[in-house]
């Protein structure tokens, strides 16, 4: 039986069965480093280069603060010294800004329970006209035929 030659593993590259990396597009709007107990968003500022003091005010008495710039030092070049916070990190009219993740959660349950509370009311509102002789609902059969139509 002949003997296989067979190199060392050491020598074997793992680099050379490795893809290769491929170009991607920067995301628009980096993520910030996150941090224990908030939760961070881009809020709006300007649109069409015209002020929008309705939105960051409203955003503001929800809870939403800007981030200063000192807090993220992988974001630090975003900070525009000439803007309405100069210590902020904002690009094209989005600040970011963030807020207790408690905040978010209370939030999040408000607007779940808004929902929840239209869809009973119109379930409950479709419901009321029902007739016991007719019901809605009653019959929740298909027919499929295939051939001539009658």
């Amino acid at each position: 039986m002949a003997e296989q030659k067979r190199e060392p593993r050491q020598l074997e590259m793992r680099s050379e069965m490795e893809r290769p990396k491929a170009w991607m597009p920067p995301t628009l709007l980096p993520d910030p480093d996150p941090e224990d107990g908030w939760k961070f968003r881009w809020i709006r500022m300007s649109m069409l280069n015209s002020p929008d003091a309705v939105n960051i005010s409203t955003k503001f008495r929800e809870g939403w603060e800007p981030v200063k710039a000192s807090t993220q030092p992988k974001l630090r070049f975003l900070n525009n010294p000439n803007g309405r916070f100069p210590d902020g990190l904002e690009i094209g009219g989005l600040l970011l800004c963030k807020t207790p993740a408690e905040f978010v959660e209370q939030r999040d349950a408000y607007y779940l329970n808004q929902a929840n509370q239209q869809v009973l009311s119109v379930e409950n509102s479709f419901m009321r006209d029902n007739d016991p002789r007719m019901r809605k609902f009653n019959d929740q059969r298909t027919q499929v035929t295939i051939g001539r139509s009658v």
